[in-house]
């Protein structure tokens, strides 16, 4: 998709990422949509664009793969749309190669910095507790070995973490939470956190305010135990919000390294 073309003239062509990258609303959208999932709504008000052509502009950067969008949980005439960061990665990675072939090594993978103390922390909310943010506590955990404080809880929490979610992170990960317990936002009151990721539509709804204005993102992950394939063998739609968590997780990593830095 995104190797270089040839024109008519036998001359080659941009990359489709650099066209579809280089207009300035595109470029605004995929900046915005590169740090938190958002609405349409809010695109508009944080690019400052008329809805019209926010979403003309959303639906070519759909089109060329590099945005999708599903329903809201909370509330279904409502989308979220989401940057594909691992595409954009590729894609840079092509366009370099396009430009010379020594512009092309590496460039898909994203670093993985190091974290000096004090660590940052991170909270990770969901309704239940018991499959997106409990996955993303311990993904994190593990990518970072330890060196971010990290914790998850519901804003109704389920009584126990879900054992799909426990086998996926045991199976695929070599992770172990069996003995973790849920935990009810209320009793994160007061707390300071660096960062507040909701993962779930409803979550981010009722998400309470923390001090010292914590850096707030949101993942629009839909809950894998209501997926038409929750309980088929193998735990696909575990696995799959497992992946979908632990590829957002890589990508959040040099965000709290550049926030550390950034701290005086």
């Amino acid at each position: 998709m995104y190797h270089l073309a040839m024109g008519r003239t036998g001359q080659p062509t941009p990359p489709s990422f650099v066209g579809l990258a280089a207009h300035p609303v595109r470029w605004r959208l995929m900046t915005e949509l590169a740090t938190s999932d958002l609405r349409v709504r809010e695109l508009v008000q944080r690019v400052d664009q008329p809805q019209n052509l926010v979403s003309y502009h959303l639906r070519l950067l759909r089109t060329g793969g590099l945005v999708t969008a599903g329903r809201s949980s909370f509330d279904a005439r409502d989308s979220y749309y989401h940057l594909d960061l691992d595409r954009c990665a590729q894609a840079l990675t092509a366009a370099g190669l396009g430009l010379h072939p020594a512009l092309g090594s590496g460039a898909s993978a994203v670093p993985v910095p190091e974290l000096d103390r004090p660590a940052p922390s991170v909270l990770f909310v969901c309704t239940g507790n018991s499959s997106r943010s409990p996955i993303a506590e311990a993904l994190l955990r593990r990518r970072t070995e330890g060196r971010v404080e990290v914790i998850s809880a519901g804003s109704n929490p389920k009584p126990h973490i879900h054992p799909d979610a426990v086998r996926v992170l045991r199976d695929d990960y070599g992770i172990d939470i069996a003995a973790q317990r849920t935990r009810h936002l209320d009793t994160l009151a007061g707390h300071r956190f660096d960062h507040v990721v909701t993962l779930c539509d409803k979550a981010r709804e009722v998400c309470p305010e923390f001090p010292d204005r914590p850096r707030l993102v949101h993942w629009s992950i839909p809950d894998p135990a209501t997926a038409e394939d929750a309980g088929a063998p193998g735990r696909p739609a575990f696995r799959r919000t497992a992946a979908e968590i632990d590829a957002r997780a890589r990508h959040l990593i040099p965000v709290l390294a550049r926030a550390q830095e950034a701290q005086p």
